[in-house]
């Protein structure tokens, strides 16, 4: 029996519309699916709802992937995959399996030789990267940084000197409401004239995006971070 396609589906990333980030054949994709593996079920209802799915929303099969899942939990959500049936994986916002624990469900889909097809969309690391005018040749995504001292700081140093060392744009994210201890971190941590790109809200009309040395941010004020969906990038020199 033909295996079904495991599509990874973007979702935007805050209060615009589908049709205003995603093309119209994702919508097409995603709106013709009638199974989903998800990050949280009541959003991705929601989210299929302003996708203008064809099929009922309560008639759409949904299922959460857990976060840290089993080898049980991988085994029962690809079993309608191998049975012929496509399905959709959805994370909360942005592109699936990148910073998030679908990536371990598109591995297993390629072990068991079912196909994955990205599909268009916003990913906040690579529109981040692409605004901050810092090196896109070589970067690096770190995902998050330690939440205490003097942990935090000693990683931040670390990812300085790799990045002066190398040429390299360090990349990494916060849970919304640390965006502020995290900042003032980084510049009691990091020398004068490291650069630091702050990108928050990306595709939203709230989106700010910004890059200067640490010396220029540190006499400037703070950039508009609480409980924002924030991005931090940053090359030494």
């Amino acid at each position: 029996m033909p295996r079904g396609t495991l599509y990874l589906i973007p979702v935007p990333l805050g209060d615009c519309g589908p049709q205003s980030v995603l093309p119209d054949d994702v919508l097409h994709v995603a709106c013709g699916l009638r199974y989903f593996i998800v990050e949280n079920a009541k959003s991705a209802r929601a989210e299929l709802k302003r996708f203008g799915s064809t099929h009922p929303i309560r008639e759409i099969d949904i299922r959460e992937l857990p976060r840290n899942p089993l080898a049980a939990d991988v085994d029962s959500l690809l079993a309608p995959l191998l049975a012929g049936l496509s399905a959709g994986l959805m994370s909360e916002a942005g592109a699936p399996a990148v910073a998030d624990p679908g990536a371990l469900l598109v591995r297993a889909a390629h072990t068991r030789g079912i196909r994955v097809a990205p599909l268009v969309g916003p990913s906040s690391i690579l529109l981040a990267l692409m605004a901050s005018g810092l090196n896109g040749q070589r970067f690096a995504f770190q995902g998050y940084l330690p939440v205490r001292e003097p942990e935090r700081g000693n990683r931040i140093a670390q990812l300085e000197r790799e990045s002066g060392r190398e040429g390299l744009t360090q990349i990494f994210i916060e849970t919304p409401y640390r965006n502020v201890a995290l900042f003032h971190a980084l510049l009691k941590t990091c020398k004068s004239d490291t650069l630091l790109c702050v990108a928050v809200d990306m595709t939203t009309p709230h989106e700010h995006v910004d890059t200067k040395s640490v010396e220029s941010w540190r006499e400037t004020a703070a950039p508009p971070l609480d409980k924002r969906p924030a991005v931090f990038l940053m090359l030494a020199r």
